[in-house]
This record gives C-alpha cells, structure tokens and sequence, in this order.
C-alpha cells in the first residue's frame, strides 16, 4: 500500500505530530504511551480511510535499525563495564581533584561530553557520561539535571565540529562531498564558542542549586578497581568498538556493527572470565547475561525511538517534509526578488534562512529524514546561485545539528538521557529540557549566523584567526579575573 501525498493526508500527519508534541509538553501520560498511541491512530487511519498515511510494511522500513541496535549495544557495554567499578573509581577521583566544586564539576562535564562527541558520536558519549554525571551530582548534593541537560547540550554541540560527530553531517558530507577535513576546519571555531557559551549559560541558569551544592565525601569511592582485568578487556574491546566508528568511511559499516561486535565480545569475555574465578550452576551463568539485558538496557527509550521513527517516516511518506523543504527553495527566490539582492545578497539570505529553518524543523522533527530530504533541495540551490556555494552546506550542518538541541525529541541523545533519568527515578521534564535548550538553541544559531556572515564577506582564514584571537582573550580574562581558590577545608565544607 503506497502512501498518499495530497494535501489532505499531509495535514493529517502533522496534526497528529503537533498532538505529539503538545501531550509530551503537558506531560500528562509517559512519553512512550503518546507516541505509541499516534502511531496506532495513522495506523487506524491508513487502513480504515481512503488516505494512507503509513503501512506497515512502510513502517518497518521507517524503522532505524542503526540507532536502536547502537544504543542497545553500547548499554550493553556500559553494563559491563559498570560490573568492574570504573565508574565510581573515575568519580571518586574527579572529586578528588576538584575538591567537590560544583561548577568544576559542571564545566569538566560539558567540556569533556563536547570534545569527546567530536570523535564519537553524540549517543555513545551521553550513555558513557551518565553514570559518571549522576554520580558526581548526588555526592556534591545538586541537582542531577544541572549537570544532565548541559552534558546533553555539550554531545549535540560537540558532534557538530565533524563528519562523524552527528549523523546529519554524515549524510551531509557524503552528498556535498566534503571530507573530515573540511567540517573540522570549518566548523571548529564556531562551535569552540558555542561550547564557550554553553558554559557560562549553564553556569549562570543554575548558579542558585550550584551554590547550595558542594563538598561531598569523595572517601566512598573505592580507590581501586573492582575487577581490573574485566576492566582491560572492556577498554581493549571498547577501543576497538571507536575505531570501527572512526573508520566507517573505509569499512563502510554502519555504527551499530562494531558496537553490536563488541557487546557481544565483552559478553563472552565476562562469562569466561567469572567461569576462571568460580564454579557456577547454568542458572546463575544465565542469570549474568539476563541482569545486563534487563537493568542494563533502557527498553523503553528504544520503544520511543521505534515508534518516532514510525511517525516520522509518515511524515516523509506523505510527502510532508518535502513539502516544507521545497517551501523553503521558494522562499528563497521570492525573498531574492523581493528584496531585489545581489548575488552575495542572496547567498547571505539562502544560508541564514536555511539555518534557522533547519534549526527549528530539527528540534520538532528529527533531523535525519530532514536533512535527507533537504540534501537535493540545497545542491539544486548551490547549481544556481554563485559565489561561495559551500556556505549553504555548512548552514544546513550548523542548523540541522544545533537545532537537536530545542526540545527532548529533537536529537536521539536527548531521548536517551531523558529515558535514563526517568527509569532511576529523577525525571527531567519536557518544559524543564525545552526552557534550557531554547535559550542555548537562539545562542548557537546567533553565533553560527555571525560565523556565516564573517565566513561570507571575510573568507575562512579571517574568520579562523579572528576566532583563535577572541577565544585566547576571554581566556586571559578568565586567568586575570578568577579569584584565588580558598583553603581546602573550606572548600569540602558541605
């Protein structure tokens, strides 16, 4: 049954999405139960109406495999290593050496999670980063989400800077062309000040639970590892699981491949391992892999993924994404004869415009399909237009990324935190997330609005340097004017 694209079954589609998006803002039923709940109303409509919105065949095809089976194989991973202590060792340490500051604590966490999406993906990092995160918050006695929803900004952030970071800028480069290289020099700067601002923004949004937090007896953590050659072998195959993401290019392999080979590996490593230390009856060997599948692996947030996909490839199906992205070419000429803009004119309005667009489509939408759809539509825009073509890429990049940031379904990291929080009993809600992410969402499109402008009219060496200068000042601003710390007792002082 082939989806129907008129403009009657479109509307049907983004009513129901507007639906999604205004129960999971009232928080008036769990999140899985409204999305599960829209997908059975396309259903009922596609199968019971002359309007088929989405199949079921077409349904299982909507479904990204990649993502569930990558989030379920590195909780897999995370579970395991867990077993080992490592978690709490690297807290207690953290601790240690931050002396239990809370704003130490909430700076290390955004700059590390922002550094380390830029070589992984922004899904792995947050799944590696929150046990460590929520551990930190309860010693230092704040709370879990003034260091969970800046961590999660941080990923989306991050994984902007490169090819790898985010799977837009995936599907991006390979339609545009452009390589590795390309997005690290070009985007780097811009998302250096984002990271920038996604610290002092965080730091000033929850300065009154940072300033009641603070001490903490880091004495707890163990000072060693629990199982330190359990703990070998999972950063070995963990190692490895990276490299295959870093290598996809040459290997081709989708990132839930290495990750689901090295969940499995890890598995195996740890049954071995327990079976050389004791004698187990086949209950409890059975008993060891069930506890990870079932603690370990947050089965509701991959039912919200599966039924998101679903409803989002209606909205593709129908026709509806296209619709939108095709409204936007038009804008684009309408504006250029509007406005009567030169060449350059135009190319400053083309990618401003796209950035915005893509930036709020991907917050209420996610920004794969988005950007699959929009790939042909900027490429028909770079045939006709001239100049510095290349910036429309890089707006949709910026946009399409950033945009992730606006509401909790507007990235997978997002729902994957959020999942997480919610399962160990300190939920963050839809209006709590979408509050902090619509203000760093307008600041880091204000700021890759001013990098297109100064990368349009300065060219990319200007614009490169005047970044490095202004981030080596406001570090010397921060050197001159930081205060002396205070004595050490005082600083333990809950």
């Amino acid at each position: 049954m082939e989806s129907t694209t008129d403009p009657v079954s479109q509307s049907i589609v983004a009513l129901v999405l507007v639906g999604v998006f205004v129960l999971l803002t009232l928080e008036k039923a769990h999140r899985v139960l409204v999305i599960f709940s829209a997908v059975a109303v396309l259903w009922l409509i596609s199968y019971l109406s002359p309007y088929h919105l989405i199949s079921f065949e077409a349904s299982q095809q909507a479904l990204d495999l990649n993502v569930i089976l990558l989030l379920a194989s590195m909780m897999a991973i995370v579970g395991v290593l867990k077993t080992t202590g490592v978690f709490e060792w690297v807290v207690g340490q953290v601790l240690m050496r931050s002396r239990g500051r809370p704003r130490t604590l909430q700076a290390g966490v955004i700059w590390f999670t922002g550094i380390l999406s830029a070589g992984v993906d922004n899904v792995t990092t947050v799944i590696f980063m929150y046990p460590m995160a929520t551990a930190m918050a309860a010693v230092s006695a704040i709370p879990a989400a003034s260091l969970l929803i800046p961590m999660i900004v941080a990923s989306n952030i991050g994984g902007t800077a490169t090819l790898i970071g985010d799977p837009p800028n995936i599907l991006i480069g390979s339609g545009a062309g452009l390589s590795f290289a390309d997005f690290l020099v070009n985007l780097t700067m811009p998302v250096a000040w984002m990271m920038v601002v996604c610290g002092v923004f965080s730091r000033w949004y929850y300065r009154a639970a940072l300033q009641r937090g603070g001490g903490g007896d880091h004495s707890s953590f163990p000072q060693t590892i629990r199982d330190p050659l359990l703990l070998r072998w999972g950063l070995a195959i963990t190692g490895l699981v990276f490299l295959g993401f870093l290598t996809h290019g040459a290997t081709h392999m989708p990132a839930a491949v290495p990750a689901a080979i090295g969940a499995a590996a890890l598995l195996v490593a740890q049954d071995l391992l327990h079976l050389r230390k004791t004698r187990e009856s086949q209950e409890e060997r059975v008993h060891g892999i069930l506890r990870i599948i079932e603690r370990e692996i947050e089965w509701p947030t991959l039912a919200f993924f599966a039924f998101l996909f679903i409803a989002v490839g209606a909205a593709v199906n129908t026709g509806l994404i296209d619709t939108a992205a095709r409204g936007l070419v038009n804008l684009i000429h309408g504006g250029r004869a509007l406005l009567h803009l030169s060449e350059a004119g135009t190319l400053l309005f083309a990618s401003l415009l796209i950035l915005w667009v893509s930036g709020i489509m991907s917050g209420l939408v996610d920004n794969i399909p988005f950007v699959a759809v929009a790939i042909p539509l900027v490429a028909r825009l770079t045939s006709g237009l001239s100049g510095d073509v290349e910036i429309l890429w890089w707006a949709l990049a910026l946009g399409a990324c950033l945009g992730g940031n606006l509401t909790p379904i507007g990235a997978s990291a997002n729902v994957t935190v959020i999942g997480m929080a919610d399962r160990a009993g300190a939920p963050i809600s839809f209006r709590e997330f979408t509050r902090f992410g619509s203000a760093i969402t307008g600041l880091s499109l204000l700021i890759a609005s001013a990098f297109l402008v100064s990368h349009l009219y300065l060219g990319r060496r200007p614009t490169f340097i005047a970044g490095v200068a202004g981030l080596a000042g406001y570090a010397l601003l921060r050197a001159v004017l930081r205060r002396p710390p205070g004595p050490p007792a005082e600083r333990l002082a809950s």
